[in-house]
């Protein structure tokens, strides 16, 4: 009745009636007024122990309220496109709490808070999951032990399986790189980027990295400008081997693999990347002892201890070598296949990692010092924004641990996790290739 009213006011009329309506509009509000207050009190009495004049003083606050409060959005629509109300102790404080809310630089900052959290699905997956695990970091129930609590040796937090890491899609390649090597003819089919962006920390660590949650690292560490000038050739005319290739975890194999043909394994690809190496000018010494297995039964709780013993001992018998590479593969869901298609040729996509030695909760962890962290942080971001160069798509972000794996052991150490468990070993092998033109452009041949 109130809306027909309404509405006939607003189409005309002669000035009696018109003022003859907006009286009835007003005594209807006034009976609408009081119907709700009856109501509410109705309702609430139950539920009510004070008195009547207390219960009608509440909801004639609660009517006031909700009057202003309509006024509000009625003259300020925007304040209510995006706030999520909560409990305020008094009108001034809703008002005051709504205008805050929609001012410019909060909506900047509660932006910003977003973006950085933002994480593509297989990052996301990686991250929930504890990351890329080549040491056993979690109890039985999947809770983080503290650092301090376990005993100071880093392999005896080697892992027995690697947890599950969700690839983002990549880009199908056209460009035929299966045998060619990064020279001054070869046509870029990927990104260069300039200093000015890789200068930009929040740019950099977005576009190239994946940190796990227990470790971090700032602005001063991923210092681009002194990274990128590092020099990381190495020097072949010494005599004696200049690059060690090893596998701490020498059984990781792939869907293919043939068990006890540790040439099926991770193992032969460490060969065939010897091989190639050595054809580009090199000289390689491929390591194949086995530390991952105890009395014919895999065990890597030791594996970093025993290989960092025996790989200790043969770079002091051999001073000549400059680069050490511990070469691994991946473990994913079974579901998932690292791999992407370059001119028809399958190949699987790898990953550097890099060891902080430290964590958000302890710090450094002293017994897993580390001199050379600058260098290695290096030599892989010089490595991974090479291969986005001439090889878009190949390799992964790098990933940054807590732990330290070895490569205190060289300031050109590498720790490269290629493909994983569901790839074929042809995959594998065919990453070999362009992987070992990169090395070779970055060692300085």
């Amino acid at each position: 009745m109130a809306l027909n009213c309404l509405a006939y006011n607003i189409n005309g009329g002669d000035a009696k009636m018109d003022r003859f309506m907006k009286v009835v509009n007003r005594l209807l509000w006034v009976i609408f007024l009081g119907m709700g207050i009856y109501l509410l009190a109705a309702g609430s009495s139950r539920f009510w122990t004070g008195s009547v004049q207390e219960l009608l003083v509440k909801g004639c606050q609660a009517l006031e309220r909700a009057a202003w409060q309509g006024a509000a959005r009625s003259l300020y629509p925007g304040l209510f496109m995006e706030y999520e109300e909560t409990d305020t102790q008094s009108l001034e404080d809703w008002y005051i709490e709504w205008a805050l809310w929609m001012h410019p630089l909060t909506k900047l900052s509660k932006a910003a808070g977003n973006s950085q959290a933002l994480e593509s699905a297989a990052t996301y997956e990686m991250l929930v999951s504890g990351g890329v695990h080549d040491e056993n970091e979690t109890d039985a129930s999947g809770e983080a032990y503290d650092l301090e609590t376990l005993a100071e040796k880093e392999n005896e937090q080697a892992a027995s399986e690697a947890d599950v890491y969700v690839p983002e899609e990549v880009p199908q390649e056209t460009e035929d790189i299966a045998q060619a090597e990064p020279k001054p003819d070869l046509i870029e089919g990927g990104t260069i980027y300039n200093l000015e962006e890789l200068s930009d920390f929040d740019f950099l660590l977005s576009h190239f990295y994946t940190v796990e949650s227990n470790t971090s690292i700032s602005a001063a560490e991923l210092n681009v400008e002194k990274l990128l000038d590092k020099d990381m050739t190495i020097d072949c005319d010494v005599d004696g081997p200049q690059i060690l290739i090893y596998h701490t975890h020498s059984q990781e194999g792939f869907v293919d693999s043939v068990p006890g043909d540790n040439s099926t394994t991770i193992m032969g690809a460490g060969e065939y990347l010897s091989e190639l190496l050595r054809e580009k000018g090199f000289e390689v010494m491929h390591v194949t002892s086995v530390y991952d297995l105890v009395d014919g039964e895999l065990d890597r709780n030791e594996a970093y201890s025993r290989a960092e013993k025996e790989i200790s001992q043969i770079l002091e018998e051999y001073p000549s070598i400059q680069a050490v590479i511990d070469l691994h593969r991946d473990g994913v869901n079974e579901n998932t296949h690292l791999v992407t298609e370059i001119n028809g040729k399958p190949m699987a996509r790898f990953m550097f990692f890099n060891g902080l030695s430290r964590t958000k909760k302890n710090g450094p962890i002293d017994y897993l010092y580390n001199p050379y962290i600058e260098d290695n942080l290096a030599l892989t971001l010089q490595l991974k924004l090479l291969c986005d160069q001439y090889y878009p798509g190949l390799s992964r972000n790098i990933y940054l641990k807590s732990l330290r794996y070895n490569l205190h052991l060289s300031d050109k150490a590498l720790l490269i996790e290629v493909g994983a468990q569901t790839n074929t070993l042809q995959e594998i092998l065919n990453t070999m290739e362009p992987l070992s033109a990169l090395l070779a452009k970055v060692f300085g041949v």
